[in-house]
Formats: structure tokens, sequence, C-alpha cells
């Protein structure tokens, strides 16, 4: 498939793979900015949602301990391992059946490491803008319930739900692994937009076609678009975002 530069209808507003690259050498970053999926959007960011970042991290890289402020960080492994250690004394291990939110608030110390007889990582870094500064900083760690085929399963959700992995804004997140040529309403809630990450595969959102590591943002008010695989089958995750939430924008690297 090839990617549509332009809107395709009046809420469908595609992007092709972001050009903001970040090479160091074992560690490399791509940086995709919701709010420019919008043609004349002045924010990078989209409402609370403000960076979605493409990692990749060779076998034997650290990354030294270093600050998070105002931000909340989730951290999606679906291919490799993530290891976690903070001053909080918490040695994690990330991987596709685990997820990591570090709730940064006033403060939050941390590294990251994969060692020499890690497989190379590739995860999604998610910066999600909170309400407001210097809250409570805390983390998150636990195992994910296991996915279904073609069905969206619900990866986080706004402080306050029963879910076990929360952050302080008005931002849900699900991830779907669909088979060749399946096809997956988006998960609806009231009130909210979609921005859509293609992690694996190509896809179909309606008719804005979207190749690997593309992103198409839906603002209807109709009911919401189907993601439908090509012949290679695709891994794709969802935010379903409230734009109009407040924010702060004091983040350490998501503002």
């Amino acid at each position: 498939m090839e990617h549509t530069a332009a809107a395709t209808d009046d809420n469908l507003f595609p992007a092709p793979r972001s050009e903001v690259f970040q090479d160091q050498g074992k560690f490399r970053t791509r940086f995709n900015f919701p709010g420019r999926n919008l043609p004349d959007g002045d924010d990078h960011g989209y409402g609370p949602l403000s960076t979605v970042v493409e990692s990749f991290m060779d076998p034997g890289t650290l990354i030294r301990m270093h600050q998070h402020r105002d931000e909340e960080i989730v951290s999606w492994v679906p291919a490799g391992v993530m290891r976690h250690d903070d001053r909080e004394g918490n040695e994690l291990v990330t991987d596709s059946e685990h997820l990591l939110v570090m709730n940064a608030g006033a403060g939050f110390w941390h590294a990251e490491e994969t060692l020499a007889d890690d497989p190379p990582l590739r995860m999604l870094q998610i910066f999600v803008r909170p309400q407001e500064v210097g809250l409570e900083p805390g983390i998150q760690h636990g195992p994910l319930p296991d996915p279904e085929p073609n069905e969206w399963r619900r990866v986080f959700a706004p402080a306050g739900s029963d879910l076990p992995f929360t952050v302080r804004n008005a931002v849900d997140c699900y991830d779907v692994r669909l088979d060749a040529d399946a096809g997956a309403a988006l998960p609806e809630i009231e009130g909210r937009d979609a921005y859509v990450y293609v992690f694996e595969g190509d896809v179909d959102v309606d008719d804005a076609a979207l190749d690997e590591t593309e992103s198409v943002l839906w603002t209807g008010d109709n009911a919401p678009p189907t993601v439908t695989a090509g012949d290679e089958g695709a891994t794709v995750v969802a935010f379903l975002v409230d734009p109009d939430a407040p924010v702060t924008r004091q983040g350490t690297i998501g503002r």
C-alpha cells in the first residue's frame, strides 16, 4: 500500500513516516507528533497525547540514569527486552508480556539497558501530558492481558479507571494484532478522537492506506473507521484522545 498524503475526507488526516530521527549509534529514536497530522495544527501534540517515540536499542546498550518531570511515559515493548532501574530501587524487565508506566510527576530518575545477549529492542515510548505540574511521582509495571487475534486490547486508561495501568489525563490506548485481510473497527469513547499508528505491516483505515510507521488522525463524530490489514497482517496501536482536556506542557521530553 502507499500512504495518502492529504486528508481523504473531512475526518481522516494521514501522515507519512516521521523524518524526525535521532541516531546515537546503538540507541535510535523516531519522534511521531500526532498534532502534525492536522494541516493547520500549531501544536506538535494532540491534546494530552504529546509524542509517540519509536525507539531502537542494540544489545549491550545503556541509557544512563536521567530524570523526567511532568509527563506520563508508557513503554510498550512488542519486540525485545527493556531493562529498567531507578532511584526507588526498582529493577524491572519489560517485554511483549509486560507494560511499564512512569508517572514522572515532580521528578523521577531512571536508567534503561539491554544486555549483550538480549535481542534487539524496538518499542514505542508514549508521552502523555498530565493535567497539572508537580504531581506525585510513581511507577506501574506488570503483566498485560493476553492478546486475542483481531480484537483490540486495552493497554492503559485515564487515572480512576479499573485498569491496572493508568495515566493522568484523558488518553486511552489499545493495540491489535490483525491477521491477513482481517479488520477491526476502532474502539469508541464519546468525545474522543483517535490517533492510529501502524507498528508493523500495512493497513487501510477506511480509505486511508498506511504503511508501517505511518499514522492517521480521526476527528469524526460519525461511527469510527475500520482498520483492515493487508495480506501480511499488521500490528496497530490506537489512542483515543480528548483534544479539549486540560494539559500542562512542562514535560522533560513530551511537552
